[in-house]
């Protein structure tokens, strides 16, 4: 079948959709990684039958969000949960964060999967709290994720952007959390273009000026600082930081622009990954590790590099939107029944942005079942009113 799909201009292009999956695909998952650590961060399916709007609490559908968890540590990756692909500030409010660390936690310990979760102060509003506020807010989160046995993820906080007064008080807040972790923390900068709430996050828009403040924080408890996930996407600015890291300290790039080449890194080092892409590209991005697993880095480009341009078109500008074409992709993979969000966000993105990411995903052979792709494709197109 051929599908004609609609570009930015409002103009019809003829489409045939490819037939079967990326070989990749079809691999077996094998032995745990030996050259890097890799998450994937992931998203949450909305219950689409709940009586709810944006404004109300997230509806999840637990048995849906469980099983693509179990789909990823199937194929060797890791869980980040409950970070900002799970919606974590837009449309998953700390109560229903909470419930799903715990049940992912739980679902992680009887699988053997990997898992980190994400601490944050999204309990609080933004305006008129104190810093010890904050610091409460923070402590209340990192004891959920501590007492469920995951590893914790210091995010980013709107709460504390709002608050401080300089780059001491990122000094305080970070020194106190990180003395009394019990085990070594992910530290977490996600860049403005993520969440505009935190542009000059560690106490300036000089992201040099940043850098050295962020580095401080890590130089006083280098060892309760498991690595540091690094979401600014500006590859040359991540590997001149992790160059600049503690021995021992890992840096795990968030970079969904330049993810191959960071991960494959250079004659002075790597990065490790943890990574919203990672989510639709779950088991293809597994094999290509199994791949650099083996030292050979051209494999690993030769599978990774052709899955930038569909990453690029996902994250781009409001880069924060990039959620709605995950689940997107994660509902023409088969990965859940119906195209909803929780805060109504699949709404975030227009029909051409959605046949793009279609036609690059299906290109790709990302889709186990490119004829359920298709016709799922089909059908979003009629309901807009594009008759095939």
């Amino acid at each position: 079948m051929t599908l004609h799909l609609p570009d930015a201009h409002g103009a019809l292009r003829a489409y045939e959709p490819r037939t079967e999956p990326l070989p990749a695909l079809r691999a077996t998952p094998g032995s745990a990684f030996t050259s890097r650590t890799v998450f994937s961060a992931a998203h949450v399916v909305a219950d689409p039958y709940a009586d709810t709007g944006p404004d109300g609490p997230a509806a999840v559908d637990w048995d849906a969000t469980l099983a693509f968890r179990r789909h990823l540590w199937s194929h060797g990756l890791g869980v980040a949960e409950a970070m900002d692909t799970a919606q974590r500030g837009m449309g998953l409010d700390w109560a229903g964060a909470a419930e799903l660390i715990r049940r992912s936690a739980a679902e992680a310990k009887a699988t053997g999967g990997r898992i980190a979760c994400g601490v944050g102060t999204d309990q609080l509003a933004t305006a008129a709290v104190t810093l010890a506020e904050v610091r409460s807010a923070y402590e209340e989160q990192l004891a959920v994720v501590e007492e469920s046995g995951a590893q914790a993820i210091l995010m980013a906080s709107r709460a504390l952007a709002a608050t401080v007064q300089g780059p001491d008080d990122y000094l305080e807040v970070y020194g106190h959390l990180l003395r009394q972790a019990a085990e070594p923390v992910i530290l977490h900068w996600l860049g403005p273009m993520f969440d505009p709430a935190l542009e000059g996050y560690w106490g300036s828009s000089d992201l040099d000026t940043a850098t050295d403040t962020f580095l401080e924080v890590i130089a006083a408890h280098p060892d309760k600082v498991d690595g540091i996930k690094v979401s600014l996407l500006d590859a040359r600015r991540e590997v001149d930081l992790r160059r600049r890291l503690p021995q021992g300290v890992r840096c795990y790039t968030g970079d969904d622009f330049n993810y191959p080449e960071l991960i494959a890194g250079d004659g002075q080092g790597f990065s490790h990954a943890l990574l919203g892409i990672f989510d639709p590209l779950g088991p293809l991005a597994a094999e290509a590790v199994r791949v650099l697993d083996t030292g050979n880095v051209d494999g690993f480009r030769e599978l990774l590099d052709p899955t930038v341009e569909l990453s690029r078109h996902l994250f781009q500008a409001p880069t924060r939107f990039y959620k709605t074409g995950v689940v997107f992709l994660a509902w023409l993979a088969g990965h859940q029944s119906h195209f909803t969000m929780v805060g109504g966000l699949q709404s975030a993105r227009s029909l051409p942005h959605f046949a793009r990411a279609y036609e690059l995903a299906d290109g790709l052979g990302l889709f186990p079942d490119p004829k359920l792709a298709e016709e799922r494709m089909k059908n979003l197109l009629s309901l807009y009113g594009v008759n095939q």
